[in-house]
């Protein structure tokens, strides 16, 4: 007996699905910040941007050049989870009907 057509692209899915992103070759995104450097350290860089300071954390891993107070940069970051904490189920859109 052979599989459904349906059966075959469900099991396609679920194997999809079980991937890692990165394996599969999703990108994580990226975001830019430019401005002029504020303070370097081992392992921060802050930028002014506007009127607001970014620091960004940074480590061995990071590529580009050695930078100083008052270069003027871009830098490129990801947006990481370090911790979640699940407060419980969300609210649902609609109200339920009580009897």
């Amino acid at each position: 007996m052979k599989p459904s057509k349906s059966i075959a692209a469900g099991l396609l899915m679920l194997v999809v699905a079980a991937i890692p992103a990165a394996a599969r070759g999703e990108a994580t995104k990226t975001y830019q910040v430019t401005g002029p450097v504020l303070e370097v350290t081992d392992s921060t860089i802050t930028v002014q941007k506007g009127k607001e300071k970014w620091q960004l954390a940074r480590d061995k891993g990071t590529k580009g050049p050695d930078v100083k107070v008052g270069d003027k940069v871009t830098i490129e970051y990801t947006m990481t989870a370090k911790t979640i904490e699940s407060k419980g189920a969300g609210k649902s859109e609609k109200p339920e009907k009580t009897k």
